[in-house]
């Protein structure tokens, strides 16, 4: 009988054994999760249908966007045209808002002369623009004649909005002055004071002080004052 409960305490002792063995010698459900080192997926790594990372801008070159500036979509008879520089490209997703069938035709760099040639296309189709915007002088300065050919070139619409430039370079006033006193001169011609505007809030541009945010602020201000003179 003695024998036989040995036998039964030493079995009872190596499956214990066993048991402790088993249980100390493989990891714990999550141990290895927390001290394996973490798998970075890189952007070049990521599936087709995954977006990468995008690069964030340093908020010190933005403006504060605290609200936008609204206007009411409207449609304009006989269809608008605007042609533009750079800052034309900053405005233009607001703009085609504020006028839905408003085309827009903006490059970084361009001249007034560059103006004339796309403007004297535009004007020679069958049935032109009724009314035209032309945001230009931002890249250099314009003279009573470049105002005078241009309104020559654009005669068929039946409104003309000029836009002033808000720029740090020396022909700003001057090209400010042509547009005011052109637009004095011919009864058809309007002007969007974007100067004197955009002069008020200096922190709605990067620090060129002439470009804006894509669609910020600012964007939406000019067009909403573009729209409301077309």
């Amino acid at each position: 009988m003695v024998a036989a409960v040995t036998v039964v305490v030493l079995a009872g002792a190596a499956s214990g054994l066993a048991l402790w063995r088993h249980t100390h010698t493989r990891p714990r459900s999550g141990h290895a999760a927390r001290t394996a080192p973490p798998t970075t997926l890189q952007p070049s790594t990521l599936p087709p249908t995954t977006t990468a990372p995008t690069t964030t801008v340093p908020v010190t070159t933005l403006p504060v966007q605290t609200s936008g500036v609204p206007c009411i979509p409207t449609v304009v008879a006989g269809g608008a045209y605007a042609v533009g520089d750079s800052v034309m490209i900053d405005t233009q997703q607001p703009l085609q808002q504020c006028v839905t069938n408003m085309q827009i035709n903006a490059a970084v760099s361009r001249q007034w002369s560059d103006g004339e040639n796309i403007l004297g296309s535009v004007m020679a189709a069958v049935s032109p623009p009724s009314v035209v915007v032309v945001a230009l002088g931002t890249n250099g300065p314009i003279t009573d004649a470049d105002f005078d050919a241009m309104m020559t070139i654009v005669h068929r619409a039946s409104r003309v909005v000029f836009v002033t430039v808000h720029v740090d370079r020396p022909w700003q006033a001057q090209v400010n002055s042509v547009l005011a006193s052109g637009v004095a001169r011919y009864p058809k011609a309007v002007l969007a004071d974007w100067s004197s505007l955009a002069t008020e809030h200096p922190e709605w541009f990067y620090s060129d002080g002439t470009h804006l945010p894509i669609d910020g602020v600012g964007a939406q201000a000019l067009a909403a004052l573009i729209a409301s003179k077309v």
